[in-house]
């Protein structure tokens, strides 16, 4: 049988209630006291179920989801994903607010981080813009006590708890080799639309993906990345504009979002000659332009997950619980037009 209270308060000779004030960490208990409950909580096992201890409380968490005020697909997928958590709070015992601040704007998260900094709450989860300014805030509420997460962008370096995403180099390698083997050696150059280098995530998809380009498919040359700012119409129109000027181009990678605005350049201006087209995030807009051939293949991220990895990990921090590393883990799943969901 598993060790409970009542052994803990036997073997220190001590009452219930303090071994509870211990266990707590509440005042009111003599040093040598406290030493006492220790050092039978060590030698008998005792391991504290401190689940079904906040259940009993009926502790909630409150957590705060910062993420980017951006018009595309998948971050209104991830908002949606976010707004089911909140409808799964009364089983979950959380209290789940979302915060928006403006996309690629470090010092706007820094004032939201610094904010939240005061409120305290049990936990944050950011979609993160890789800024020294950013790193710095998010390290000062982890010495304050408050537990971080990283959602689908990083902040290496940062002293954050965990990160709720995809390995964004090899999703760059991923899409680098899809590309280069659909092209079957063929000679030409590459586009790439990124929202913006401002986030780790596109800069790690571009490290990964010009990597295995340099390395296996030297006839392919990657051309300077468009940055579109995840925003649908500067994508079109940056797009429509290279491909007007740039008759060489033969294949295109969007490693961020804005793919509505790629599709829309990609029909109106590739007509007359034949793309091969590598995107992220499966959504309405790019499983139509996968089944119609507009696009080839689709790296993806599951946003559900992240959402539930980050929410898993926030409690466990709080808690001061282990947490699960193969249980966050989240996958790139690849789809084709044959094996959509």
């Amino acid at each position: 049988m598993r060790p409970t209270v009542h052994d803990i308060a036997a073997a220190a000779g001590v009452s219930l209630a303090t071994v509870d004030r211990v266990l707590n960490q509440r005042p009111g208990v003599r040093h040598v006291t406290r030493e006492k409950v220790e050092k039978a909580i060590r030698e008998i096992g005792y391991v504290r179920d401190v689940a079904a201890a906040n259940l009993a409380k009926g502790r909630t968490y409150p957590l705060v989801f910062i993420l980017p005020a951006s018009d595309n697909s998948f971050m209104h997928g991830l908002n949606d994903e976010v707004r089911a958590a909140v409808a799964r709070s009364p089983v979950e015992r959380t209290e789940i607010r979302t915060l928006e601040v403006p996309a690629f704007d470090p010092t706007a998260l820094v004032r939201v981080l610094d904010e939240l900094g005061k409120e305290r709450p049990s936990g944050i989860a950011l979609v993160a813009t890789d800024a020294p300014e950013v790193r710095d805030a998010v390290d000062r509420l982890v010495q304050d006590g408050i537990p971080v997460v990283t959602l689908v962008s990083d902040l290496t370096g940062s002293q954050r708890h965990h990160y709720a995403g995809v390995d964004n180099i090899a999703a760059g390698r991923t899409a680098a080799r899809l590309l280069g083997r659909f092209l079957g050696g063929a000679t030409g150059e590459i586009a790439v639309l990124a929202g913006s280098m401002l986030v780790r995530d596109h800069r790690e998809r571009l490290e990964g993906f010009a990597s295995v380009m340099a390395a296996e498919f030297p006839l392919l040359s990657i051309l300077p990345v468009i940055e579109g700012r995840d925003d649908p119409e500067m994508a079109h129109m940056l797009v429509a504009d290279a491909l007007s000027k740039k008759s060489g181009i033969i294949g295109v990678y969007s490693l961020g979002a804005g793919n509505r605005g790629l599709i829309r350049a990609l029909k109106e201006k590739a007509v007359d000659r034949s793309l091969t087209v590598i995107a992220h995030e499966l959504t309405t807009h790019t499983r139509a332009a996968l089944l119609d051939g507009t696009i080839d293949a689709i790296l993806n991220q599951d946003a559900g997950h992240e959402v539930r990895s980050a929410i898993r990990v926030l409690k466990a921090k709080a808690d001061g619980l282990a947490v699960i590393e193969a249980q966050e883990r989240i996958r790139l799943d690849i789809f084709l037009k044959d094996n959509l969901p």
